[in-house]
């Protein structure tokens, strides 16, 4: 069986989050998403040939300004995002494990955005923001969206997970 650590921090106080609903869900995200992945496209998914124990991951909620300068310094965009991820394990051709851990990287959320968004699409701010926590884990499985094709399947990977576990009722 495999351990799924998942660590928070929150920056941004302005919004209280349940951090511990969110590790607890972000592991059950993990879970379901590792299974959906395993069975499609095997050159997308990272974990694929790896025998681990334990996985990884850490998501910190701040500011849309500290995505601005994430975007900046990293991305070469001059501008705030709802998510940045560093998909360390998927975008390192020289993968490594210690200890039969393997570190996926890191999923950096701007909670401000989070709430433009969810009033921008009419849905609670809390499905936004598990939509986007499942986004990052699959950009940590692998998965990106540089063609129409790849964003529908993120997208739909996204709405079934958030579907399985809430049942849509977030």
């Amino acid at each position: 069986m495999t351990t799924i650590n998942v660590f928070t921090e929150n920056l941004r106080k302005e919004w209280e989050l349940d951090e511990r609903k969110i590790i607890s869900n972000a592991r059950k995200f993990t879970k379901l998403l590792i299974e959906k992945c395993s069975k499609l496209r095997k050159d997308d998914f990272c974990l694929n040939g790896y025998d681990y124990k334990t996985i990884s991951y850490d998501i910190l909620f701040c500011g849309s300004e500290k995505t601005h300068e994430l975007n900046r310094d990293y991305r070469e965009k001059d501008a705030p995002a709802d998510i940045i991820t560093f998909a360390v394990f998927a975008d390192d051709e020289n993968r490594f494990m210690f200890d039969d851990e393997i570190n996926l990287g890191e999923i950096i959320i701007a909670t401000d955005k989070v709430e433009d968004n969810a009033k921008e699409k009419g849905v609670t701010r809390d499905h936004e923001l598990y939509f986007l926590i499942a986004h990052g884990i699959l950009h940590l499985l692998g998965f990106d969206h540089q063609t129409e094709e790849d964003y529908n399947l993120v997208v739909k990977l996204q709405n079934e997970v958030l579907q399985e576990v809430f049942n849509e009722q977030i």
